[in-house]
């Protein structure tokens, strides 16, 4: 996003977040009108000071996020937008499967390749 509106929030919230999902946000404008499409939607003020609020809470997402941002310096130096979603989709693998010694998460990522085949024209078609 080149500027976070309520709108392409509420976009992307809508488009990969499941209807029934819990909602733990801080307390951004831009959550407001998004989050009342949900079921349920909790924030923290960190304004405050405050960063739980009983089992609701965005330390989850922040450690995700700042992990990714060191990984994207430190490993990759410059991930282009057409490409960050093969990034972020490792990234997320890994994150999810963190806790996992180094060979169950290879055995994992390997089983995800069944069936699948990616030659290089694939990866360099533009979108």
């Amino acid at each position: 996003m080149k500027a976070v509106t309520s709108k392409n929030v509420r976009d992307v919230l809508w488009g990969n977040l499941d209807p029934d999902t819990k909602l733990m946000t801080d307390q951004a404008n831009y959550y407001t009108i998004p989050g009342r499409a949900f079921p349920l939607h909790a924030t923290v003020n960190h304004k405050a000071g405050e960063y739980v609020r009983g089992e609701f809470h965005t330390n989850t997402v922040e450690g995700f996020f700042s992990q990714l941002k060191r990984s994207l310096d430190g490993t990759y130096h410059h991930v282009s937008a057409r490409h960050l979603h093969r990034y972020l989709t490792e990234f997320d693998f890994r994150y999810n499967r963190r806790k996992e010694k180094d060979g169950e998460r290879t055995v994992a990522a390997i089983r995800k390749t069944a069936g699948k085949r990616l030659v290089y024209s694939d990866a360099t078609k533009k979108h």
